[in-house]
């Protein structure tokens, strides 16, 4: 971190009695509020501070005593108020941490628009499989594990020497090693954001196409668009937003996200409850005939069904980076407060969405689309063309909401490497073009690997361990409770079973793909 600087403090010469104070300090600046903790090569080469000839000369006067005491007073209120720490002038240049003006409420809003997305209205889904006990019992632990998951991240982003780790990379590099951090983390990051953000185009342009084709009919004369052009208008219209400079500034963004995400949900689930359940449903488990091998598979992808739901774990530092801190004040509190309320919503819709939607369809929900494809496929004559319009619209700006959150970790990632390489914030017209080059990027894959979505479980569950596992195994490397005591057990057990699940999750998705198939077809979005 900063340097250290001793002062030698002796009360009389043939005492020669000596206090050593170490004192972290920057060479730069002292600053009690630190916003910005993360090592920098930029200040690596800064020339130490020098002793100055005049304390020891000082400290030999009779007023020795005096000073020392005032010394050690001043050293208490410091470490009351919080630590001294380099500030890292790179924190200060990328759009995660450009900002620090963030509060609970911003942390509610980026939680709820990262935490509430498409999956959820796929949980049905994993009823069929499970049943009402099992997928009620499977759906409150996941619930309970990844919010205490989410916890201990946000314990973690401050450590006791003054480190704030704003990045999830980053904190995997210090708890597992600089080598085996990258290895366990950044592949899946990378996934749950530039991943997520291809999705994100799938699923906004062909919402978006659905959308023109209820509130047109067939009576419109205007020549409907094909999906790939659809899917060009989500891009470029993800790719205006994103040009907000830092992630404080999409909080609005992040708040109709939210506003979006609740709405449709609450909707679909409604509505299809209004409506009431399917002459011809049932709630039998589906081909009896199966063998228990394939029936043990068929439970590993409705594990991994639940598991996806939730989201947004790769995101939470990041949040948390946005928000003010110090010894007094942490970020940890706003934080969790923020958190614990998103979640209050998020449970709110996600439980009746899974419940009320298998009550009402049953073994009858579509595979694709889940909830929304169960609604446009048995309500679309008797629920006003309004309703269905107003469900996609609703989805189509709720993926463009969280597109913006998803690709904040890539710009920032892209920014670092330029700001590395040329010791320098980016210019505008640098910072435009790294978001319309991802946005390209990003439809280009939407376009040319139309059948990724196929090969979610597959990818997710080699993601999971971010949601469930890694948290648990970090927070005991770097607290490092008494071995055998109940929270190293506890984690130790979560973080175990964390990895174990991410492996039948994987197992279950390549089972899938191995015995239904998967269509494989390149540039050539259907």
């Amino acid at each position: 971190m900063g340097e250290v600087v001793e002062l030698e403090v002796q009360s009389s010469p043939a005492a020669a009695q000596t206090l050593k104070l170490n004192i972290v300090a920057p060479p730069l600046q002292l600053d009690c509020r630190s916003i910005s903790m993360s090592r920098s090569p930029l200040l690596e080469s800064a020339p130490k501070t020098p002793k100055s000839p005049f304390v020891t000369r000082l400290m030999m006067t009779p007023v020795a005593s005096p000073v020392k005491k005032a010394i050690a007073s001043m050293q208490s209120y410091l470490e009351e108020v919080g630590h001294f720490t380099k500030l890292d002038p790179q924190e200060a240049w990328l759009p995660i941490t450009e900002s620090r003006n963030g509060n609970a409420y911003y942390a509610a809003f980026h939680t709820l628009s990262s935490g509430i997305g498409f999956q959820a209205l796929v949980l049905p889904l994993a009823f069929i499989t499970l049943g009402w006990v099992w997928g009620v019992i499977c759906l409150s632990m996941a619930f309970i594990w990844q919010l205490y998951t989410l916890w201990l991240l946000i314990q973690l982003h401050e450590s006791e020497s003054g480190i704030r780790y704003s990045r999830y990379l980053r904190l995997s590099m210090a708890a597992f090693g600089e080598k085996l951090g990258k290895l366990l983390a950044l592949f899946p990051i990378m996934y749950l954001s530039g991943g997520s953000c291809v999705t994100l185009i799938m699923i906004g342009g062909g919402t978006m196409k659905i959308f023109f084709q209820i509130m047109c009919g067939n009576t419109c004369s205007v020549k409907p668009l094909t999906l790939v052009e659809w899917y060009l208008v989500f891009t470029c219209s993800a790719i205006i937003l994103a040009q907000l400079p830092n992630l404080n500034s999409i909080a609005g963004v992040s708040l109709v996200g939210a506003i979006t995400a609740i709405s449709y949900c609450s909707l679909i689930w409604i509505v299809s409850v209004i409506q009431g359940r399917q002459e011809s449903v049932s709630y039998d488990p589906p081909d009896q005939a199966k063998s228990q091998f394939t029936r043990l598979f068929d439970t590993f992808n409705a594990l991994g069904i639940i598991v996806f739901a939730f989201r947004g774990h790769n995101l939470v530092l990041e949040i948390q980076g946005t928000m003010p801190s110090s010894g007094k004040h942490p970020s940890r509190l706003p934080m969790w407060r923020g958190v614990k309320f998103a979640y209050m919503i998020v449970a709110a819709c996600l439980f009746p969405l899974a419940i009320g939607g298998y009550w009402v369809y049953g073994n009858l929900m579509p595979e694709n689309g889940g909830m929304l494809s169960a609604l446009y496929k048995y309500h679309e004559h008797d629920t006003s063309k309004l309703l269905l319009g107003l469900a996609s619209l609703l989805i189509v700006i709720n993926s463009l909401s969280s597109f913006q959150i998803y690709a904040m970790p890539v710009f920032d990632n892209l920014e670092f490497r330029y700001t590395s390489k040329w010791r320098r914030p980016c210019p505008r017209w640098v910072r435009t073009g790294i978001r319309v080059f991802f946005g390209c990027f990003a439809f280009f894959i939407s376009v040319a690997l139309p059948f990724l979505p196929s090969l979610a479980g597959l990818i997710g569950g080699i993601a999971l361990p971010i949601t469930l596992a890694y948290p648990c195994l970090m927070w005991v490397i770097i607290k490092k409770p008494q071995k055998f005591s109940p929270p190293w057990c506890l984690n130790w057990a979560l973080g175990v079973l964390g990895m174990v699940l991410s492996v039948l999750v994987t197992t279950g998705a390549i089972w899938g793909i191995v015995t239904k198939g998967i269509k494989i077809h390149f540039f050539n979005p259907r």
